[in-house]
């Protein structure tokens, strides 16, 4: 009602029920309004968390989002119907539900952290705290309105709960990539959003003042839980260290959250390696064969090569044996993470392993998606070759850089003499994810020579070299190199039985077949 006035009638069985107007200042109708937006912002980031963080640790990033997204929202469901059922006291089952969100919302990044980390129950246990979170999450608003209800008319009530719910989900999505991700990480945004939440509820112990008997038992509530959320804030670090010592085999030297992905180096004995969203990048050990593999066969068929584009690559190592070869005038290194590459370039450990390349001066770093940057170039002058050192395509977001449309665009740029080198994953152990690699980059319209080699960390790892135009074997390469030598040169070309060509399906943008291939293949060996 808009006049003020209770509106009495009877609960559902049958006793009385008073929706008696919020008395006070004319203040306290916006700032509950203020609310709306404030908790709309906190669920969509629980949300966003356990997406991302399924997505970090399972891979598969469409699936992971597509089933929290679906979880989450089934929930929220099932929490608006429930809230049917709750008659009296609604101010403080409100306080008491933002507490309750407060402490399941914010702790659930550490919970599931330690969950991947020391059990085999992190699936049930992700979707159980979605669920539960969800839960809470739809009974939030629907007690918010029926507060409200004796304040404002209906059609007025509705119209502004929306709205400011939904431009309050529109500011946590923004804010997430762009600001929380980079800045805090996931965990420390987990809990940070969980105290904002815990603040709501003492806020509002304020606000709904005139509704609530007893507020002293209320608050102390609220400060315990927002002690034990801003305890959990301090030892966030920790709280992600100790899961991650356990999921990882050697001590863990650097650390970071970046807006694309988690950044993680570990050191062993000798060796330290680097970590993409918990896949292995490279171990200092074997890198060398990786990357000498990738980069001079190529050369080998185009010495004179001097404009040379790299997509991926962010560590400088394939650039630093771009460089070997003294005629190369330009590099142009294109990779999403500003993150990565600074690193690479600063970070003591990294810049001497790749010896300082990305501060060479013939060398251009480019942040930026590889296919949105091929796609807006003009250039007016072609590359001679082009070098793709991408992660392993388990995801849809990195899969759509192995599909014929990123080649045909990087065959727009290429010489019609020009050479590119992919990576392509194991032959072996993932031997319909390689050739339908290759198969694709020959769909785009290339000749291709498929190769391989043995990395310890990796196992058989395989190549494609490819041109618009028909080329030779490789026969010959650079003196001194650490594995490289023209016989090793030679045998990369050869695949045994067990590694042949199988026939394939071409990935393509609207199908990425590759993506399902991948994790496919993969998880028998998991």
């Amino acid at each position: 009602m808009a006049d003020g006035k209770a509106t009495a009638g009877k609960t559902n069985n049958g006793s009385p029920r008073y929706e008696a107007p919020l008395p006070g200042p004319a203040l306290r109708v916006p700032l509950l309004f203020l609310t709306v937006f404030v908790i709309a912002s906190c669920g969509l980031i629980y949300e966003l968390v356990a997406g991302t963080l399924a997505s970090y640790l399972l891979g598969d990033s469409v699936m992971q989002f597509s089933t929290v997204i679906g979880v989450y929202l089934s929930a929220m469901g099932l929490g608006s119907y429930l809230s049917r059922h709750l008659h009296r006291g609604l101010a403080q089952r409100f306080v008491d539900l933002e507490l309750a969100v407060a402490l399941v919302g914010g702790f659930s990044a550490p919970i599931l952290f330690q969950a991947f980390a020391h059990t085999h129950a992190f699936r049930p246990l992700l979707y159980g705290l979605v669920a539960a979170i969800g839960t809470l999450v739809g009974l939030e608003i629907p007690l918010l309105m029926r507060i409200l209800k004796p304040q404002v008319a209906f059609k007025d009530l509705i119209a502004q709960v929306l709205t400011l719910d939904y431009i309050g989900a529109l500011a946590a999505s923004i804010l997430f990539p762009v600001l929380l991700m980079p800045k805090l990480g996931i965990v420390r945004t987990c809990l940070a959003f969980g105290v904002l939440n815990a603040l709501v509820g003492l806020w509002s112990t304020h606000l709904l003042k005139p509704l609530l008997g007893n507020r002293r038992m209320l608050r102390i509530r609220c400060v315990v839980v927002l002690l034990l959320l801003g305890t959990g804030l301090a030892f966030a670090q920790r709280f992600t260290l100790m899961a991650e010592e356990e999921i990882y085999a050697d001590e863990i030297v650097y650390a970071k959250d970046t807006a694309y992905q988690r950044i993680v180096i570990t050191h062993g004995r000798g060796s330290f390696q680097l970590f993409l969203n918990g896949g292995l990048q490279f171990s200092s050990a074997d890198e060398y064969r990786y990357h000498e593999a990738l980069v001079h066969p190529a050369f080998s068929l185009k010495p004179d090569a001097k404009r040379i584009l790299v997509c991926g690559g962010g560590d400088g190592l394939a650039v630093r044996e771009i460089l070997k070869h003294p005629g190369v005038e330009k590099i142009t290194l294109v990779d999403l993470d500003p993150a990565m590459t600074t690193l690479a370039a600063n970070m003591p450990l990294l810049r001497e392993l790749n010896q300082g390349a990305l501060l060479d001066r013939r060398v251009e770093v480019v942040n930026q998606d590889a296919m949105v940057w091929l796609n807006e170039q003009r250039q007016p002058e072609p590359y001679d070759l082009a070098f793709v050192d991408f992660p392993d395509p388990h995801t849809y977001s990195v899969g759509k850089l192995y599909t014929t449309r990123f080649y045909k665009l990087l065959r727009r740029a290429l010489a019609p003499d020009g050479l590119m080198a992919i990576q392509s994953t194991s032959p072996l152990m993932a031997r319909k994810s390689f050739w339908c690699i290759n198969a694709t980059v020959e769909a785009a319209g290339f000749q291709t020579r498929p190769y391989n080699l043995p990395v310890p960390s990796f196992g058989v790892w395989g190549f494609v070299l490819a041109s618009p135009a028909p080329f030779d074997m490789p026969k010959t390469t650079l003196p001194d190199l650490r594995y490289l030598t023209d016989g090793t040169l030679v045998a990369m070309f050869a695949f045994p039985h067990d590694m042949d060509r199988l026939p394939t399906e071409i990935n393509r943008l609207d199908n990425q077949v590759l993506v399902h291939l991948y994790a496919t293949e993969w998880k028998r060996w998991s």
